[in-house]
């Protein structure tokens, strides 16, 4: 199998707020644009993000994410996203997914959380907490439960 490229497709609640987003977060205009739909058919990270436009129903993926080869990548990102004024939360050589990671977070406007991180090594647990000072969540017992290595909120964080 010759995979081209990763396929989201995420249905929103406004598709003119969430294309707004989505072009600051990739620095590139949509693709396609047609009434309560969009398209990213991106080359860089290689990825086939589409939109609808649908009522909320509380069911919501895990998060979402791009891996880069190196941590001067996740920084690079981090710069873009806040030149582009979107919050962001970082963590560093933190456990997640049995992998010590970097990475930094955007939140879109639905609440969808997005990671562009880079694995630096095995971890032995699936989570741990952050080297910033974390997020409120859920419990500390609930680390890892499905949606673990996911800040809840960033509007709960201090931006970074």
């Amino acid at each position: 199998m010759n995979v081209l490229k990763p396929h989201i497709s995420l249905n929103v609640s406004n598709i003119d707020t969430s294309v707004a987003f989505y072009e600051r977060a990739f620095g590139v205009r949509a693709t396609k644009r047609r009434p309560g739909y969009a398209k990213f058919d991106l080359a860089s990270p290689s990825l086939n993000l589409t939109m609808q436009e649908a009522p909320r129903t509380g069911v919501n993926a895990s998060h979402f994410g791009v891996q880069v080869a190196s941590t001067e990548d996740v920084l690079e990102a981090k710069s873009r996203f806040e030149a582009a004024e979107l919050k962001t939360f970082t963590e560093e050589d933190t456990a997640c997914c049995y992998a010590v990671q970097d990475k930094v977070w955007i939140e879109d406007p639905d609440g969808n959380s997005w990671e562009v991180f880079v694995v630096k090594g095995e971890a032995a647990v699936m989570g741990s907490q952050p080297s910033q000072p974390p997020i409120p969540s859920k419990s500390d017992a609930a680390c890892c439960a499905p949606g673990c290595c996911v800040p809840s909120k960033l509007d709960d964080a201090a931006a970074r």
